[in-house]
């Protein structure tokens, strides 16, 4: 099968998986530092890079009901949050197609 494919950032500011280090999202990609995870506080970001998506499920979330898939980085498989896919309520449409980084779950690396 070979090695998977890794993408690397290159902005002075990156977060990458707390247990193997692969890069996950550029600081520049934060919309918001005020959103809660399941192990505490979490990052709504744009994108995301070297992650799987896992299977959608409606889960309902402290806004609400929405539709999501559990994130995993590619190298190791160890969670790092999960993406918005559908958001019932229209004042949650925003979230669509978003990211949601568990703090817990990533480091900081590069010159903070």
């Amino acid at each position: 099968m070979g090695r998977p494919f890794k993408a690397y950032l290159s902005g002075p500011r990156v977060y990458s998986c707390a247990n193997c280090r692969t890069h996950a999202c550029d600081h520049e990609e934060i919309l918001s530092k005020a959103f809660q995870g399941r192990h505490g506080r979490a990052y709504l970001v744009n994108s995301a890079i070297n992650v799987n998506l896992g299977p959608k499920e409606e889960r309902i979330l402290i806004t609400g009901l929405h539709t999501v898939a559990d994130i995993y980085c590619a190298t190791c498989s160890s969670v790092l949050g999960w993406k918005y896919e559908h958001a019932f309520e229209d004042s949650q449409k925003y979230k669509e197609g978003k990211f949601i980084i568990e703090k817990a779950k990533v480091m900081k690396e590069g010159n903070w």
